[in-house]
């Protein structure tokens, strides 16, 4: 516990340092990396990746900085919290949110749900058809690699590190390392490519000229102060707020009653399909979309209860973006740069591959599913699918300042339907595992299948 008690206190210092970094430096600013980005950064750089190699490489072997300037515990350390941090960011995904009827949120949100889904799943396709066309002929590379893309475009940072104990357990250990670059610049291009088509939607008259957000609002969403819609955030404003323990128990009850669904669901497994000697696939997904599956129960029977009211969103927001923050912290901090050395050629082909499926969903199927104002709700779901959802809320500001469009309304909606089962959801826990018991082959099979099926519904119901 002492060990863990500093690891905190440095990733807090990290986090502190960070901020001051970000404040002095322009290009961060302007390309809203978060602090937490920066922090990590900076914890690499100081680590044994960086520091601790070049005092290798000063002293001839390995000296009393080979750790960099962090003891060993604490990197120990660092490399356990992201797996267990995730399941706090899931977990408290809806609590405190109106889990609308299933009908209104397809009435606010249908094209922005299938223009979504369409675009995760094509990331498995492209991602599983460059496995079997280069990366596993020319490099070897491990079958999971196909997952890659949407795990860290889609998924995001927390996602990829969430994931690092089922890459490690299926034996691709560099795979984690991998999705944390990936996400990474997933992030950073996000930014720089959605501010280009903002200004090529403006000249191409796609877009009246819209303004800039206001700075501090900016900074908000920089610092993922702002994860949630503000009618989402302002139901609790006028009532009593809950203490900090209180809400913590109400995410710690959603995380053991995802627990419970996983030990339930393995019990079932081990009765049923492996008693027919199929393999075991339930216990290689993590936690932590069945915590966030329990949010969703336990805001479900508050509502029905009449005791929503209890849970200030606000405070949920800042606790999960607490967690948030520590996790990419120690997530970046201990990503070995040898691993992405090694592999160099695939990233940089991952990297290519997502970026230019995301661009041609945009320009191809965005303005073919959104009757009118398809530049904010493209760019809104192609920011999400670069890495971060704060990228689609940013993109939206920019495009859309006054929220005239709906595209923000919409947005909000769409995780509903859209977060459950991608982009971090259910089935990108489960499609390392299925990937690994079955191959990818017949995994390619079933998304490009799902994809396409998601393809002909938007056509069918929401083709201009």
């Amino acid at each position: 516990m002492t060990d863990v008690f500093w690891a905190f206190v440095i990733a807090s210092m990290l986090l502190l340092a960070g901020k001051l970094v970000r404040s002095r430096v322009r290009v961060l600013q302007a390309l809203f990396l978060p602090s937490s980005i920066v922090a990590g950064a900076i914890a690499l750089l100081l680590g044994p990746e960086v520091a601790g190699r070049i005092a290798g490489l000063a002293n001839g072997s390995e000296g009393a900085l080979a750790h960099g300037l962090f003891p060993e515990a604490v990197l120990d350390a660092w490399s356990q919290m992201p797996g267990l941090l995730i399941n706090v960011v899931f977990a408290a995904l809806f609590l405190g949110k109106t889990i609308a009827p299933p009908k209104e949120i397809w009435r606010d949100a249908g094209p922005m749900v299938v223009h979504g889904q369409i675009i995760a799943w094509g990331q498995y396709v492209i991602g599983l058809l460059l496995l079997l066309a280069v990366l596993a002929p020319v490099w070897n590379l491990n079958p999971l690699a196909g997952a890659l893309i949407e795990i860290s475009f889609e998924g995001g940072h927390g996602t990829a590190a969430g994931l690092a104990g089922t890459f490690r357990e299926l034996g691709f250990e560099d795979g984690a390392d991998l999705a944390l670059g990936l996400a990474t610049v997933g992030g950073v291009a996000g930014v720089l490519i959605g501010t280009v088509l903002v200004n090529w939607a403006v000249r191409r008259g796609h877009l009246t000229p819209p303004g800039a957000a206001p700075q501090p609002e900016q900074e908000q969403l920089a610092e993922h102060e702002e994860r949630e819609l503000p009618e989402a955030q302002e139901r609790a404003e006028k009532h009593l707020i809950d203490p900090l323990s209180v809400h913590l128990g109400y995410i710690g009850a959603a995380i053991g009653l995802g627990w419970l669904l996983h030990y339930g669901l393995m019990e079932l497994e081990r009765w049923t399909w492996v008693a027919l000697r199929g393999p075991e696939l339930m216990r290689h997904i993590p936690l932590f979309p069945l915590a966030m599956i329990g949010g969703v129960i336990i805001q479900i029977v508050l509502d029905r209860t009449g005791r929503a009211r209890r849970i200030d969103r606000k405070l949920v927001n800042r606790i999960s973006g607490a967690s948030l923050d520590l996790l990419i912290v120690s997530a970046l901090a201990t990503i070995s740069l040898a691993a992405l050395g090694t592999h160099i050629g695939p990233f940089l082909l991952l990297a290519l591959a997502g970026i230019a499926w995301n661009l041609l969903a945009f320009f191809l199927l965005a303005p073919r599913l959104f009757k009118e104002n398809w530049v904010p709700y493209g760019l809104a779901n192609f920011g999400q699918c670069m890495g971060m959802t704060v990228i689609g809320l940013l993109l939206i500001r920019m495009t859309d300042p006054q929220n005239r469009t709906g595209a923000m309304h919409s947005f909000g909606y769409k995780q509903l339907l859209f977060e459950p089962v991608v982009g971090g959801g259910l089935f990108t826990a489960a499609s390392l595992p299925l990937i690994a018991q079955f191959g990818p082959v017949p995994i390619l099979v079933l998304t490009a299948g799902i994809m396409v099926g998601w393809l002909i519904f938007g056509y069918v119901k929401f083709w201009r």
